[in-house]
């Protein structure tokens, strides 16, 4: 739903309405902050919700403690993608960067202490998740605060945001749903799998495919993010030939990057299943299914 401040924010922007920026991104905070509740609730019944569709019991109790753990991370990540919104369709996205490589810095030292030294396992991997999501949030939030560059839009809270948030969920709720199908399709996939006679192997193949092209998929969100704030500061300004043109470059851009990170894959299929596990029959399913993740992996530049 976060990606809808693109648009506003962005045609806000364009159109040089710089006080609606902070007025879109409020607007955002609160609904998003909002619906993570009901999010909270779903994650805490994880395990009861997997255990009733016929998953696994082991693995359903693993993800349910999981979920439960990375809970305070629903705010977090809500509160992250309005900020980023925010700044991104500024064109400021120098800060960002600087945030994110800060925060996976401290992400590897909070892991290795959480998840090794403390001997918490998959709950300390969610609190680290957690903690540096967090972390992120922190760091923006004081940039915006205090930087010269966001003093035209960013203005402080106003009761404005209480208003007209109908005008936002129109728009973000279908963005949501179009973002969730796509999503789902890949981890509909996980789910099948725990109904395979394996259910172990099969997750433990798949959790390796769809992180690669989860990976990979990041870097198309960038160039998702970079034309839709191009579009929309175009748009706003009143400008629709130099969208079209913004368009078309990108467009060039994604196949050509497509290519790359294809042929890439295929170069290293052998050995990529081992940064994720050392034992051979997860290996070898890994390698054999590894064609179908390239196939994936050019849909997702595309799309």
């Amino acid at each position: 739903m976060g990606s809808a401040l693109e648009t506003l924010c962005g045609q806000a922007y364009g159109a040089k309405q710089y006080h609606m920026l902070g007025i879109h991104t409020q607007r955002a905070m609160l609904t998003l902050l909002a619906l993570s509740i009901p999010l909270a609730i779903i994650w805490f019944y994880t395990s009861t919700i997997l255990i009733f569709v016929g998953q696994d019991h082991e693995i359903s109790t693993g993800a349910g403690i999981f979920n439960r753990w990375m809970i305070p991370s629903l705010f977090a990540f809500a509160l992250l993608q309005c900020l980023n919104r925010f700044l991104q369709t500024q064109n400021n996205v120098f800060p960002m960067m600087v945030s994110s490589g800060i925060t996976a810095s401290l992400h590897i030292l909070i892991c290795w202490v959480l998840v090794f030294k403390s001997g918490l396992g998959s709950k300390g991997a969610a609190m680290a998740i957690t903690i540096s999501y967090w972390i992120n949030v922190f760091l923006l939030a004081l940039y915006i605060k205090f930087s010269p560059a966001c003093m035209k839009t960013w203005t402080g809270f106003s009761r404005e945001a209480l208003h007209d948030i109908l005008s936002f969920v129109k728009l973000a709720v279908p963005s949501a749903i179009m973002i969730c199908l796509e999503y789902w399709s890949f981890e509909m996939v996980v789910l099948l799998s725990g109904l395979l006679p394996n259910p172990k192997l099969e997750t433990s193949v798949l959790s390796i495919s769809l992180n690669t092209c989860w990976m990979v998929y990041m870097i198309s969100v960038g160039l998702g993010g970079a034309i839709s704030t191009r579009v929309s500061n175009e748009l706003g300004a009143g400008h629709p030939q130099g969208a079209r043109l913004a368009l078309c470059v990108m467009i060039i851009i994604a196949l050509s990057e497509g290519t790359v990170v294809g042929i890439s894959t295929i170069l290293v299929r052998r050995e990529w299943g081992k940064l994720y596990s050392n034992e051979e029959e997860v290996l070898l399913e890994d390698v054999d299914g590894r064609n179908y993740v390239h196939l994936s992996i050019l849909g997702l530049i595309m799309l």
